[in-house]
């Protein structure tokens, strides 16, 4: 952990003058001094490194966030800091990382990144129900097809509606009943169909990230000499 000063800079009390929840203002502020900032001590700079990342989050700048993501993450690695102001710097930025992903539509790296984040903490719950949301929304080969099976039935269902309004009741009204029967069945199915795919989807990812949880704590368990 690095050491901390009693003597505070200038520039660090102007940065501590901005009021809570000034996102834009703390970016605006970080980025008209980032030279200066740069040659501050180390316990300085990186609050008000670590300050402005946060910010450029909760801004939506997502792609710049990812970029000073990394920065911190690094940081906090060679220098040590596991925690700042009681938050854990390598987990928070880690899943701010990955919902910063999610936000620019990169599901894989989502993934990849909450992977690593649950092989450092199995027991990270945000993390884990993100990494579920993440999977369901990264559709497969079955749930397209589902789906794409589920709309064909619709519209055959539609069709029979059709050809009984314009056709059978005019011609054939002996052949109504079967009619009814057919377009109720295909509209049942579909819907069963796409049910299924979702429901199936769904447990499957859930199965995954469950199965994925007990093999990094299997792994994390002391072993028993």
């Amino acid at each position: 952990m690095y050491q901390q000063s009693k003597y505070r800079s200038k520039l660090y009390r102007d940065y501590r003058a901005i009021e809570p929840g000034e996102w834009r203002k703390l970016v605006h502020f970080y980025e008209a001094n980032e030279q200066e900032i740069r040659s501050l001590d180390f316990e300085e700079y990186f609050e008000l490194m670590y300050a402005y990342t946060n910010a450029l989050f909760e801004i939506g700048a997502w792609q710049r966030y990812l970029l000073m993501a990394d920065a911190v993450i690094e940081a906090s690695i060679q220098e040590n800091v596991v925690e700042h102001h009681g938050e854990d710097v390598f987990q928070h930025t880690l899943f701010r990382k990955s919902a910063a992903c999610f936000q620019l539509f990169e599901p894989e790296r989502t993934e990849y990144v909450l992977r690593e984040l649950l092989r450092i903490n199995p027991d990270h719950a945000d993390a884990s129900m993100f990494l579920k949301k993440c999977l369901r929304t990264m559709r497969p080969w079955l749930v397209r097809q589902t789906r794409a099976a589920a709309v064909l039935l619709f519209f055959v269902a539609a069709a029979l509606v059709l050809v009984q309004l314009f056709v059978v009741r005019n011609f054939y009204e002996h052949l109504s009943p079967t009619l009814d029967l057919m377009w109720w069945g295909a509209l049942g199915l579909g819907a069963v169909v796409l049910v299924m795919g979702e429901v199936f989807h769904h447990w499957r990812c859930e199965r995954e990230v469950e199965n994925f949880l007990r093999a990094v704590r299997k792994r994390r368990r002391p072993r028993i000499v």
